[in-house]
């Protein structure tokens, strides 16, 4: 039987998300980290696994997956009863709306590559990250809220179980925190993220109790 590994770095965001899902699922996994500090994953042993020089990379049933939300979708569609996404199509648009707002609106001009373009190219790197991050993650979770007056968010983004919006949600919620972002206008989204921590497969996911 092949060894599900996920290739991984703890801060990474969208390595979090695919940590969730696997949890969910009672998927055993070996973790092994890939230091993006130490730019590990532009040497030539990641790039073999991921040309992109991305995180997560999954090997599962015999087979290497990257990109969070498509490793996310495979494993909904290949594991019974996943729940990840709902059963009717209007809710599963909407689920990937959510997701999609943050995994591809917030998180991509948020992540290494691009902050660290950011600071090289001002006076003030520290406080350039720093503006910038609390600009964009704060506008983005704003926006999120909005989306979460809706009457298909309930306990969570999209009813009463955690999915693939929540998946995404939470790492974005720990950043935003990081940071320091404003979030006292964005209620709904507080309390799911504060449901969601009480879930096991929440909490082992999270950054602090995962291999460095």
């Amino acid at each position: 039987m092949n060894e599900t590994v996920l290739f991984d770095y703890w801060r990474s965001s969208a390595s979090y998300r695919v940590r969730i899902a696997l949890n969910s699922l009672g998927e055993t996994y070996r973790s092994v980290p890939v230091d993006l500090l130490a730019k590990a994953h532009r040497q030539a042993e990641h790039l073999d696994r991921n040309p992109q020089g991305l995180l997560p990379v999954l090997d599962i049933d015999g087979e290497r997956l990257t990109q969070s939300l498509a490793i996310i979708e495979y494993l909904a569609e290949t594991r019974e009863k996943a729940g990840f996404l709902p059963d009717d199509a209007i809710g599963r648009q909407r689920v990937r709306a959510l997701s999609y707002a943050i995994a591809m609106d917030i998180h991509p001009v948020c992540n290494l590559g691009v902050v660290s373009f950011v600071m090289a190219n001002a006076e003030d790197g520290e406080a350039a990250r720093r503006d910038w991050m609390r600009k964009f993650i704060g506008e983005g979770l704003a926006a999120f809220e909005r989306l979460l007056d809706h009457p298909s968010t309930r306990r969570f983004c999209h009813g009463d179980s955690p999915g693939m919006a929540d998946f995404c949600l939470v790492p974005q919620v720990y950043n935003a925190r990081r940071w320091d972002v404003d979030l006292s206008a964005c209620p709904k989204l507080i309390a799911i993220d504060q449901r969601c921590a009480e879930i096991d497969a929440f909490a082992r996911a999270h950054p602090d109790r995962t291999p460095r």
